[in-house]
């Protein structure tokens, strides 16, 4: 049961960095964008191409997969998601804006934008399962009966990072002060001086950075494959929609709960039907409670 809860807690912290850029989205653009997730494998590759780039040997690093680059690979990986999201943005969602598109045009063009996302991928680095590790990790007992890879301890430590940073950007940033004004009311945004323009760029460039270093932790504790985008996008959006959309706090609580249903569901149900979990709990959710735990109380 411990190693099980462990488990949960680190895929919920991968899942929560994810779903964080959806519910942006939800609240800020006011459109499910389906092709958020594809983010997460690009931000992924993008680190994969880095560290193959440094020549980043992990034998020099000890029991870390690729020590000190782990920062530089984020960083990196964080900074050309955030330009690929607002590249797609400038060439599809933008223009769509601008013409006043409905929203479900948006949604339908959400789904070209990744189906075109995910075979790029396949074109440039294949169909194959690639590995950021080349050595073999030991895992550490932290309690009795749980036991985890160094790697993943420092996933963890990161994620709380990432969204610690996040929230104190949020809450006291003007930005943070102008993001939650425009996802309040656009047009009173406006009236009160705020650029709702820039908010949309920064909306894109964080909600890239953070899916561009859940992709990271993602390939770092599992693998990176194309498939991961499509894999990822359910349990992303009921993450989001469990916490209340627009609720950035609800997200992280939300991709908390669905990596710890999937981890403990196990003990009921064989482990190949636990990627059916999120879809159950998403149902759950549209019929008990529409709005999500927190609806948009806590952005």
């Amino acid at each position: 049961m411990g190693q099980l809860i462990a488990d949960g807690i680190l895929t919920g912290a991968v899942l929560s960095l994810g779903a964080i850029g959806v519910t942006l989205t939800l609240g800020i653009l006011r459109f499910a964008n389906f092709s958020h997730s594809e983010l997460v494998t690009w931000g992924g590759y993008f680190a994969l191409t880095f560290i193959a780039f440094a020549g980043t040997s992990a034998e020099t690093f000890g029991p870390l997969s690729f020590g000190w680059s782990f920062v530089g690979a984020i960083i990196i990986a964080g900074i050309a998601t955030a330009g690929l999201a607002l590249l797609v943005d400038a060439l599809v969602f933008s223009r769509l804006r601008k013409r006043r598109a409905a929203e479900m045009t948006l949604v339908f063009a959400s789904f070209g934008v990744a189906l075109l996302l995910r075979h790029i991928i396949v074109l440039i680095f294949g169909p194959h399962a690639v590995y950021y590790t080349g050595t073999l990790q030991f895992a550490v007992e932290v309690l009795p009966g749980v036991r985890v890879m160094p790697d993943q301890i420092l996933v963890l430590v990161l994620t709380l990072l990432f969204v610690l940073g996040l929230h104190l950007t949020l809450k006291f940033s003007r930005l943070g002060i102008a993001m939650r004004a425009s996802a309040e009311s656009p047009d009173l945004a406006r009236v009160h001086g705020v650029d709702v323009r820039v908010v949309i760029r920064w909306t894109w460039a964080i909600g890239g950075g953070l899916a561009a270093a859940a992709g990271v932790f993602y390939g770092l504790t599992v693998q990176l494959r194309p498939e991961i985008g499509f894999a990822l996008l359910l349990p992303l959006f009921t993450a989001a929609l469990l916490g209340g959309s627009g609720s950035v706090y609800g997200a992280v609580i939300g991709g908390l709960i669905i990596g710890l249903s999937e981890s403990l569901s196990v003990l009921i149900i064989p482990t190949g039907y636990k990627q059916a979990v999120p879809f159950l709990i998403l149902l759950l959710i549209l019929y008990l409670r529409p709005r999500g735990l927190f609806g948009d109380v806590a952005k």
